[in-house]
């Protein structure tokens, strides 16, 4: 079954300065449905396996721009984070992606099975130093040329670290799965303040990653009895636990999000539920239902079935978020009403990007495809196979969508047509966001297991999965 737009309204109809619509532009330019495998050529990479790629630029009808507005990126100059922003857009319109590439180094740093998108770089904001956290507890820094600045172990030795690192000044902040949440040193390391899980009423883990703005940490963390969750907010000096809101059902992993203009903070959870509050003053707002139809869980308290794993972008006053239910949502940031809705034939747990300047929203399905769509209407735009599940995080630069897939691959599509410009093989499933920084990228893959499905044997870790940094390999 090829996916459908369900749309529940009209849709917003965006305009350009001359009256047509975003929409109507988009399909006089032909752009369609393809997987785009023309023009392949073999390049080495330090695998010892290949990238595939074109012989055009990718991306080619897109220049970067001069520079990226606060829209995209994070009001203050100093804080970088995941997503890159408050809106958690993946929007990076000042990059340009290579036409080829080649690994130019590469490290271990996930160990572990747990099935969790793993950690994402995060750059400082001059993009000198790119922070990885793993799923081993450890906390590493390197130089873009793969020089190791330093390596932290945390506490968090168990599951590690799944959310990524926000980056404020001198100080990277992250939360474990141990369910402290850790203030380090940029330039050393040293682990500043941790706040711990007794002092957060007992969390069982911390898989956000953390929203900073004004002096504050907003963090969503997960408990285990009830599976519950609640949003807080901490003193970024001190770790002082400062305001929480506990109305969250099934353990949250999203990361939460702000849209300034809008004056909301919001993530989503295990129970199917987007919660919303108003910024900054953190009273209540509206929550959204996706399509729950699972088994009753925590007495009846919520239904399975619609869990909520990947964050919200945030634009132009809308939401846009997956489902295990197979739908990606449009919703209202002002009252939580649905805008539209639009089905695929697998269920989404990936981050979306979203081109601003476009007005295109980029999803990732289970069903192994990539879809463009228009982010005014739902309408599809076009659709990629990447050959296996996306659950990791999009992300759009001047002429690309840069995506992991679980066919071991990082995958470079035309964002305009969804050609595929090359893709690079990796040893595991690919699972974090790729960070595209001054003609570089990073990314992290999980680690390679043998019989992880099978119940009846034993699981076999073959190799750990790796951090890397692709350059140009022309």
């Amino acid at each position: 079954m090829r996916p459908t737009n369900q749309s529940t309204a009209a849709g917003r109809d965006r305009e350009s300065p001359d009256g047509t619509s975003r929409r109507r532009l988009l399909r006089l330019t032909g752009t369609a449905g393809v997987t785009g495998l023309a023009g392949c050529v073999e390049l080495p990479n330090t695998l010892g396996d290949s990238a595939d790629g074109t012989d055009g630029r990718c991306g080619s009808g897109s220049d970067p721009v001069d520079s990226v507005s606060e829209y995209a990126t994070h009001p203050d100059d100093d804080v970088s984070l995941f997503r890159r922003g408050l809106r958690r857009l993946g929007y990076f319109p000042d990059e340009v992606v290579p036409s080829s590439v080649r690994v130019n180094w590469t490290f271990p740093i996930n160990y572990v099975g747990h099935t969790a998108a793993k950690s994402s770089p995060v750059p400082t904001p001059d993009g000198e130093t790119i922070v990885f956290a793993g799923d081993s507890g450890w906390v590493h820094a390197y130089a873009p040329n793969g020089e190791k600045r330093w390596s932290t172990l945390t506490g968090a030795t168990k599951l590690g670290f799944h959310g990524s690192a926000a980056v404020v000044g001198d100080t990277a902040y992250i939360g474990g799965y141990d369910g402290d949440l850790y203030a380090l040193a940029i330039e050393t390391g040293e682990i500043v303040w941790r706040t711990r899980s007794e002092d957060l009423e007992g969390t069982l883990a911390i898989g956000s990653s953390p929203a900073y703005y004004d002096g504050v940490l907003y963090v969503i963390v997960e408990y285990g009895s009830p599976s519950s969750g609640a949003l807080w907010a901490f003193d970024a000096e001190t770790g002082e636990a400062l305001r929480r809101d506990d109305r969250i059902w099934g353990q949250a992993h999203p990361s939460p999000t702000i849209d300034l203009d809008a004056g909301r903070i919001l993530a989503g959870s295990n129970d199917g539920v987007v919660y919303c509050w108003e910024f900054p003053s953190l009273e209540f707002a509206w929550e959204f239902q996706a399509d729950a139809d699972g088994e009753q869980r925590e007495g009846g308290a919520f239904r399975a079935g619609a869990e909520i794993k990947g964050t919200v972008a945030a634009h132009d006053g809308y939401g846009y978020v997956g489902s295990w239910d197979n739908n990606f949502y449009c919703i209202d940031l002002a009252d939580g009403s649905q805008e539209w809705v639009f089905e695929t034939d697998g269920s989404i747990m990936s981050n979306p990007a979203v081109d601003v300047d476009e007005d295109i929203v980029y999803a990732g399905s289970d069903d192994n495809h990539v879809y463009a769509l228009d982010a005014g209407s739902g309408e599809l735009l076009w659709s990629a196979d990447v050959n296996g599940r996306v659950i990791g995080a999009l992300t759009v630069t001047a002429g690309t969508v840069l995506v992991g897939s679980y066919d071991s691959h990082l995958y470079a599509l035309d964002k305009a047509t969804g050609e595929r410009c090359w893709r690079v093989q990796n040893r595991g499933r690919v699972t974090s966001a790729p960070v595209p920084v001054d003609g570089r990228i990073y990314y992290a893959e999980r680690g390679a297991f043998s019989n992880y499905y099978d119940d009846d044997a034993e699981t076999v870790l073959d190799d750990p999965g790796h951090a890397y940094c692709l350059v140009d390999g022309g």
